[in-house]
């Protein structure tokens, strides 16, 4: 029996509407499409837990990053780690993205699909000795240094091979950001980058080194931010450094200021681009660098949404529990970051009571929880619901926990859809065990 609705003040509170601010999701009559695609379609086909993008919504967000940079040359490198499905590499490479790597991994699978070493960089606080080489061997456009061990590393690498390494110290700006503490990465106490006063010496002590081509600078200061003056503060530290290193000899040519940009998943007011490039422009365009940006979630993030079927619906003394087919193997970021992620129906419903639930995932944890006290359309078991904004850091931090396999993805094309990626099988799970 589906539960009644808590007599709370709950059937006044409104549900969050994703929709009105995700624009190639929308519903027609009362059904959820995608493009032109119900999500229904998609579930029929492909079955649940399944990942769902837009392709129309990452090609749109990368291009609004392009036309906001457009006075000034710079390259938009898509963070690969935010999500990095081939389909979406490829799309995005035919969009003429660069590409913004932390791993041989995500080098290896933008070699596998044919991107140039030339649109490619590559950070991370941890490259290892076998990554690197392989960087240097695909000839690609810069190293972001993280310190002075790791530039020794690359200065032996590329003596080896005997091909010059450009490359660039990611400075730590001591720029508190970022949308959770996890995500904050440019302040002292963060394990990223170089202090100034490190930065500046090595910059000097290498500038005549044989096997090191000093290119630029980079700093990122976090993840979901959603003011200008954390990126304010940033690039002008950033760019009296470089005007100093000018000074002494060193010039560089290019700027990185990492990614950053917030994205909208319940009430945040992200900033718009075109202001964010207001910000950002003023301080650069005297310096004659080129600009590098490395978005990632403000690319993907509201394209993707996680496509889930109600198990089951029960009331415990009054407190209602939505369980669904998905969980935090699936999509960990409200068990990890406290995300915040609306979850609405596929289907509509006149009639349906609106009930605060707990929304909950099959997983044996009590962290395995969506949502809490979540006002929604109460669903009956075996509804479809939807979680939004998972486009970003959703399937790229998914797990085998509780030996579950992996769920599907899928790409949405105006009216056609395709599996980028088919679920894992049972017999997934053992391999190479």
């Amino acid at each position: 029996m589906t539960p009644k609705a808590a007599k709370t003040n709950a059937k006044r509170v409104v549900p969050t509407d994703p929709t009105e601010y995700t624009p190639h999701y929308k519903y027609r009559h009362a059904a959820l499409e995608c493009e032109s695609v119900p999500l229904s379609r998609i579930a029929e086909k492909y079955g649940t837990p399944a990942y769902v993008y837009s392709s129309a919504s990452i090609l749109d967000a990368y291009r609004r990053f392009t036309r906001a940079f457009r006075s000034i040359p710079h390259s938009i490198c898509y963070a690969v780690k935010a999500n990095s499905n081939l389909s979406i590499l490829k799309l995005l490479a035919r969009a003429g993205s660069s590409f913004d790597i932390v791993s041989g991994g995500e080098l290896h699978r933008l070699r596998h699909i044919g991107v140039p070493g030339r649109r490619i960089v590559f950070s991370g606080v941890g490259k290892t000795r076998e990554e690197i080489r392989e960087a240097l061997q695909a000839g690609i456009l810069l190293f972001n240094v993280e310190s002075e061990s790791e530039l020794d590393i690359l200065s032996a690498a590329a003596a080896l091979l005997k091909r010059r390494a450009h490359a660039a110290l990611r400075v730590n700006p001591d720029v508190q950001a970022g949308g959770h503490a996890h995500i904050s990465t440019g302040h002292h106490r963060h394990k990223f980058g170089i202090d100034w006063d490190h930065a500046r010496r090595l910059y000097l002590d290498k500038s005549l080194a044989k096997w090191i081509s000093w290119q630029g600078i980079s700093a990122h200061i976090g993840s979901q931010i959603l003011g200008l003056a954390p990126f304010r503060r940033a690039v002008v530290r950033v760019s009296s450094l470089v005007r100093e290193l000018a000074k002494a000899g060193v010039h560089l040519s290019s700027l990185d200021l990492g990614g950053g940009v917030g994205i909208r998943y319940t009430q945040e007011s992200p900033p718009d681009l075109d202001a964010y490039a207001r910000a950002l422009l003023p301080h650069i365009r005297p310096l004659g660098c080129r600009l590098l940006l490395e978005p990632g979630r403000a690319i993907v993030g509201p394209a993707g949404v996680l496509l889930t079927r109600v198990l089951h619906v029960k009331d415990n003394r009054g407190k209602i529990f939505v369980v669904v087919d998905a969980a935090m193997n699936d999509f960990i970021r409200p068990a990890l970051y406290q995300a915040v992620h609306p979850i609405t129906p596929v289907v509509r419903s006149k009639n349906a009571n609106v009930a605060k639930a707990d929304i909950v995932g099959p997983v044996c944890e009590t962290g395995d929880c969506f949502l809490h006290d979540w006002p929604m359309e109460l669903p009956k078991q075996g509804d479809l619901l939807v979680l939004w904004g998972a486009g970003a850091y959703g399937f790229a931090q998914a797990s085998n926990y509780n030996s579950r396999p992996k769920p599907a993805e899928i790409l949405v094309h105006k009216k056609q859809f395709r599996e980028v990626r088919s679920r894992e099988t049972l017999s997934d799970l053992l391999r190479g065990e």
